[in-house]
């Protein structure tokens, strides 16, 4: 072979060898495929025992409904149905019990999350119906004209 091939082979070689030598001492022993194979993906099993003593923060809209029962069904008539309640109401984890309130964000920066229009029409975004955020009402918050629990064209306040 020419040294034109050979040289780029010996480079590439070079710096697969320099990575496999430096993942011996920045990758833990711990981590890898363990017992239950791939079914879990990679991960370091020295850090199971911290994970265990994570709190969860996120209850799910199963516990929100219990106490909020006409709240649920009505937003489960719209499309926002497909959001989880604390993605808008934060956390409920530590929901007070007096007074039963979580705080609630109501800035435009919430809405514009998912309502601000994109320009990728294969992203799922594409479907949500989206604003310009500098042309539509830019003064005020979103709230402020619309219900978020009955984000339809007629949930207009």
């Amino acid at each position: 072979m020419k040294s034109h091939v050979l040289r780029p082979l010996w480079v590439v070689l070079g710096l697969v060898a320099i990575v496999l030598v430096a993942r011996t001492f920045y990758v833990p022993a711990s981590f890898g495929v363990h017992e239950r194979g791939y079914m879990y993906g990679w991960y370091r099993a020295d850090n199971a025992e911290d994970w265990k003593k994570v709190t969860v923060k996120y209850q799910g809209s199963d516990y929100c409904k219990t106490c909020h029962p006409d709240k649920h069904e009505s937003i489960s008539m719209t499309p926002h149905a497909i959001i989880q309640c604390e993605n808008c109401h934060g956390p409920a984890k530590e929901h007070p019990s007096d007074p039963p309130k979580l705080a609630i964000d109501k800035s435009r920066g919430l809405c514009l999350r998912c309502h601000a229009s994109l320009p990728y029409p294969t992203s799922g975004r594409a479907s949500i119906r989206g604003i310009d955020p500098d042309r539509h009402n830019s003064d005020i918050e979103c709230v402020t004209c619309h219900d978020p629990h009955k984000p339809a064209l007629e949930g207009l306040k």
